[in-house]
Formats: structure tokens, C-alpha cells, sequence
């Protein structure tokens, strides 16, 4: 649709005015031909959501590179193979029984060879580590900046309603793949908040993820110099093992956040490329 400049004395229903209440609205809404149109993700937010990508990948290719020179979890070595890494044994079980795989030359490092830079990379692998953290941290600062000048950060804070909502948008989540495949109508849950409950407990942890694992990370980088923030972990080997779990989570969020985004829609991914929402105006939108 084309673009057109949003003037600031144009007026606005009062339940939009709500809806919108919050401060990530930095204009007012549009309203032309049946469509509101919402600013809703200030540009450097978008740029620090955008690299987050490259910057994460690196960290975690690099970072696996790294645990396999020396494991956090290791047991007793197999009477077999001799491994006393998991990581290792999950290696040497799928070349195990996973067809076409069973003369693989090196079962134990199967893992790593494709979820990491490989085995025997640890140079190499320390060295794009602690570039792609730095650009981490960079890119967290600019984030904060962008949630500060755009007020985007007021949208994270937990609220009252937030286990009410999260349970209906958990039942709209599950249901809706069944809803498809028996062409049933799935109406979307309604708030007037810019994220549904959900979306606000996985935006806010992130950055507190984020921050652990800079803190972690420091910890094990500096395990002397900051042995006071090494000890606020439980020393340098549990600070390790909290860097390990912290990369998981990590993962874990990336699957069901792609999904949930897919399945709200073309509008929220567009929101976040080109910082403005749109969605066809109801007459419920315009009660008093």
C-alpha cells in the first residue's frame, strides 16, 4: 500500500487510543481506507534484531568449537571408543545407526563437524569468539538505545494479566495447526498491548540471557583478574557450564520464535523489517 506521512493532529477513536496507548506508538495512527497503520519498531532496534543473526551463529559455531577442546560434561572413558565426552557419544550412535553413515571416518566428531568449525579449530575458534562477543555487546548497547529512544522497552515489562493471556494464546498456538487442517475458523486472541502475553515473556528474557552470557563469558575469559564475578557464578567450572546452558537456550528460542512469528503472520515480520504494522480496521476497533 502506498505510504503516505501520518499527521500528528489526526484524530483517533477512543479504544485505538488505547490499544495504542503505549509509548512505542511514537505517532499517531492512520487512518485511510479501512487500514491502520502503526509505528512500532524504532530503526535501531530493527538493526540490532537483524545482526543479532550472523553474530549468533558465529558465537555458537565458534563456541562448540571451543567446548570441544575441552568438554564441560565429561564421564568415565567408554571401554569401547574411549570418549568422555556426550557429545562425542551422540556422535558414534548416529553414524551408528543412521543409514549411509556407517563408514563415516571419525564418528566421534560428527557433531562438531557440523554444528561447529570443527574439531582442532580451537585457535581459530577463539579468535571469531571473542569478535562476533564484542559485536555482541556492541549490537546489546544498540539495542538499548533503540528501546530507549523509541520506548520499546515499556512493551517487555511483565503485567498483571500476563498468565490469563499466556494461556489463551497457548490454546490459540496449539490449536491453530488443527484449525488449518479442518479449515475451521481460529480467531486470533485480542490485547491492547503491542505483544500478546507470550511474546513478552520470550522478549524479555532474551536480553537477560544475553546479558548472563556476556557476564559468563567474562568470567571464564578472566576467571583471576574478575574471580569476584567468577564466584557470583559458583567458580570458573560452574561459570562454564552456565555459558554452556545459557547457548541453549539461545537455540531453543530461536525454533519457536520463528514459528510463532510465521504463524501471527506476514504483518509482524513485515514490523520488523520496515518498523510499521497494518491491519484491517473492525468496528469493534471504533466502539466507545
Amino acid at each position: 500500500m502506498a505510504t503516505t506521512r501520518v499527521a500528528a493532529a489526526t484524530p483517533v477513536p477512543h479504544s485505538v487510543a488505547q490499544l495504542d496507548k503505549e509509548p512505542v506508538v511514537t505517532s499517531a495512527p492512520e487512518r485511510q481506507g479501512g487500514v491502520l497503520v502503526l509505528h512500532r519498531h524504532h530503526l535501531l532496534v530493527r538493526c540490532s534484531h537483524w545482526l543479532n543473526v550472523p553474530i549468533l551463529l558465529g558465537l555458537i559455531l565458534s563456541g562448540v568449537s571451543v567446548y570441544w577442546a575441552s568438554p564441560v560434561y565429561q564421564h568415565k572413558p567408554d571401554p569401547q571408543t574411549g570418549n568422555v565426552d556426550p557429545l562425542a557419544d551422540i556422535g558414534v550412535w548416529i553414524c551408528a545407526h543412521v543409514p549411509g553413515l556407517h563408514q563415516y571416518s571419525n564418528p566421534p566428531d560428527w557433531v562438531y563437524n557440523h554444528i561447529s568449525l570443527g574439531p582442532g579449530m580451537l585457535a581459530v575458534a577463539l579468535r571469531l569468539h571473542w569478535f562476533c562477543a564484542y559485536l555482541f555487546m556492541l549490537n546489546g548497547l544498540v539495542f538499548v538505545i533503540g528501546s530507549a529512544m523509541g520506548a520499546g522497552w515499556r512493551s517487555l515489562l511483565p503485567r498483571r494479566t500476563d498468565l490469563r493471556d499466556a494461556l489463551k494464546m497457548f490454546r490459540y498456538y496449539t490449536g491453530l495447526p488443527f484449525a488449518k487442517l479442518t479449515r475451521r475458523t481460529w480467531p486470533h486472541p485480542r490485547f491492547k498491548t503491542k505483544y500478546n502475553a507470550l511474546q513478552r515473556v520470550a522478549y524479555f528474557s532474551v536480553p537477560v540471557v544475553g546479558l548472563l552470557s556476556v557476564f559468563t563469558g567474562w568470567a571464564i575469559h578472566k576467571p583471576m583478574q574478575l574471580y569476584w564475578l567468577a564466584a557470583i557464578f559458583g567458580g570458573y567450572d560452574k561459570a562454564r557450564m552456565w555459558h554452556f546452558w545459557l547457548m541453549w537456550v539461545f537455540i531453543l528460542f530461536v525454533v519457536p520464535h520463528v514459528i510463532l512469528v510465521l504463524a501471527d503472520g506476514w504483518d509482524t515480520l513485515r514490523s520488523m523489517i520496515v518498523g510499521w504494522s497494518t491491519r484491517v480496521e473492525r468496528s469493534e476497533d471504533f466502539s466507545q
